[in-house]
């Protein structure tokens, strides 16, 4: 990792930054305190001519303040006035019409919500003209910021990832498999969810009635939405209805995703809502007390800030299968768009240049935090230490499996999460059956849907 970035850990740059509706009724916040956050008038610069002001709303350990100036100093007649990402904020913001003119977001799950509203810019004659940005150099994961009017990964561009994984894909710990007498999985050949599970179970060590080390952390609760999508994909099954409108966890494909997680809880080989750690996931694994690990590739950018020697132990695998046809996807693609409200496109352009494929590109790409987004950056990513080589190559091998799935854009993955916490829980706790876990989670999501349809007016 070169010295110019300083990235934070994980748990902050990768967890949930959701944007839910700028246009929802409820929000109450004032607007006119935030004016001056997005002033879109006209300053003097250090020349005497006039500099207009862009507002960035972004993560401070994504879009650091070296960017700003290094930005600032190639461009004397733009600005940048920076302000965290904050919901509350972006919503008011929103509200009194005046919203940043750069934002970030995790283009997967949200990038459908704000493109069919007609919130986001199209920014497809941009792509088209640039000469930074070449179309044919984006990677295929730019594809989850694509809607054509009905579904993703197809039509006019929206925005951009900064970088991405494979969210599925699934880092080990050798050593605890060699404790545990199993064999390491292979880098190529996926196993299926039973065949995880079952390992999970074999590496899991308990003592004194407490667990010491998790066999699985599946990550229950994080890209849930995006891991049943996947899952019931690859069985060649689909949770949506073709309009978006609707969702059927009755099918079996998703009755099968839906029950994996019931088991996952039930078997007591990783942290969920009957065995929680605060410590979470990223911790534990660096800690040495994880077998296997949902994380994607970003995570290794966390294993390369570790001093206890864990990346000598860690190893990437393939995302698991549910099903005959071979999947693995990008759920998150973290980036950013501009939207149609904003004054100044041109110059909220310019910073989507630089940030994705200038100096900030450069560093995420030689960093590990996640894959570059343009193709002529993959060269770059890290292979100096044996686990850094082993976890490229086979990325490398996963990428061909690489598929846009198409998320919903009348509902949000707070919304999601919380729906399906609140049906499948009791079931995971005995409380209900899973027939009646499904029935209310079909309820809930229905509803949640149809209240998304109504208020984006469809």
């Amino acid at each position: 990792m070169r010295d110019t970035l300083k990235i934070a850990s994980a748990p902050l740059s990768r967890r949930r930054f959701l944007i839910n509706s700028a246009m929802t009724a409820g929000v109450t916040i004032g607007a006119g305190a935030l004016l001056d956050a997005c002033d879109t008038s006209t300053t003097s610069n250090s020349s005497g001519g006039s500099a207009t002001t862009l507002t960035v709303m972004y993560l401070n350990n994504e879009f650091l303040p070296a960017y700003i100036t290094d930005f600032q100093k190639a461009n004397p007649n733009i600005k940048l006035k920076f302000l965290t990402y904050d919901q509350a904020r972006l919503n008011a913001m929103f509200a009194a019409g005046q919203p940043p003119d750069f934002i970030r977001t995790v283009g997967a799950s949200e990038m459908p919500y704000w493109s069919s509203r007609g919130v986001a810019q199209d920014l497809s004659q941009y792509f088209a003209k640039s000469s930074v940005i070449k179309e044919d150099d984006l990677e295929p994961v730019n594809d989850v910021y694509r809607w054509d009017g009905k579904s993703q990964g197809q039509g006019a561009r929206y925005g951009m990832a900064k970088d991405w994984s494979l969210d599925a894909m699934m880092w080990y710990n050798e050593k605890i498999f060699k404790q545990a007498g199993v064999s390491v999985p292979s880098s190529t050949d996926a196993l299926s969810y039973d065949e995880l599970l079952a390992i999970g179970k074999k590496l899991t060590v308990r003592k004194n009635g407490k667990i010491q080390i998790y066999g699985l952390d599946a990550e229950y609760g994080f890209f849930m939405q995006g891991h049943l999508l996947q899952m019931i994909a690859q069985q060649g099954g689909q949770l949506f209805s073709t309009d978006l409108s609707q969702a059927d966890f009755s099918t079996p494909e998703a009755r099968k995703a839906v029950k994996f997680y019931v088991d996952f809880a039930q078997a007591h080989v990783g942290p969920s809502p009957l065995d929680p750690d605060a410590a979470g996931g990223y911790n534990l694994f660096t800690a040495g007390r994880v077998g296997m690990i949902a994380f994607g590739y970003w995570y290794g950018g966390a294993i390369a800030t570790q001093t206890n020697g864990i990346g000598s132990s860690s190893g990437m695998m393939p995302a698991p299968q549910m099903g005959s046809t071979r999947i693995s996807t990008c759920m998150s693609g973290t980036g950013a768009w501009i939207p149609a409200a904003s004054k100044n496109k041109d110059a909220a352009w310019k910073v989507m240049e630089y940030f994705m494929a200038g100096k900030p590109s450069h560093d995420r790409a030689q960093s590990g935090w996640g894959v570059p987004a343009l193709k002529s950056l993959i060269s770059e990513m890290p292979q100096g230490k044996p686990y850094q080589k082993e976890a490229f190559q086979a990325l490398q091998h996963e990428m061909q499996y690489q598929k846009t799935l198409g998320f919903s854009p009348y509902i949000t993955d707070d919304g999601f999460n919380a729906a399906f916490a609140k049906a499948i829980e009791p079931v995971m706790r005995g409380q209900s059956t899973l027939d009646q876990g499904i029935k209310q989670l079909n309820q809930s999501i229905n509803k949640l849907l149809q209240q998304g349809k109504q208020q984006a007016g469809s």
